[in-house]
């Protein structure tokens, strides 16, 4: 049986196969970059942290049989402030829903893996299907800050 727990906490702070995981890219970010927009209409790197954030708070409501919807606070969240304590916040969010995601996915058995994730309407996903889908997620993302990082 696969350990879905190690495999997001591989993409999320541990030894992810393509790289840096998604944790070491954004803790290489400096002030000076959370909020620039070097591509234009492209997003910032707050942004890109606020709508993980918002995906991982979604999958985890999934995991704990709630009806699958958009994330409670949208799919791409404003940032508030473009301030260095509105980034701290940003961030302990972040690791905050990451922990919370990987503390759940240790007290899930492999049946409970199997099951589907509630929808109204859409393709059917197991609960595996969706943390692997917030993985590969974690890392698309991870990757478009580290590009953004170049600029």
């Amino acid at each position: 049986m696969i350990d879905f727990a190690s495999e997001l906490r591989k993409a999320y702070s541990g030894d992810a196969w393509h790289g840096n995981n998604v944790s070491a890219i954004i803790s290489s970010v400096k002030d000076r970059q959370v909020f620039k927009r070097p591509i234009p209409n492209a997003h910032t790197i707050a942004e890109l942290v606020l709508h993980l954030t918002a995906w991982t708070e979604e999958v985890i409501s999934r995991l704990m049989d709630n009806m699958a919807k958009e994330p409670e606070n949208g799919d791409w969240p404003e940032v508030n402030e473009e301030t260095p304590a509105s980034w701290d916040v940003i961030l302990r969010d972040f690791h905050i829903a990451n922990e919370k995601l990987v503390n759940l996915a240790l007290m899930m058995t492999g049946d409970q893996w199997l099951e589907n994730v509630r929808h109204i309407e859409g393709p059917r996903l197991t609960k595996w299907e969706l943390l692997n889908g917030l993985i590969q997620h974690h890392a698309y993302h991870g990757g478009q800050i580290a590009l953004l990082l170049k600029f």
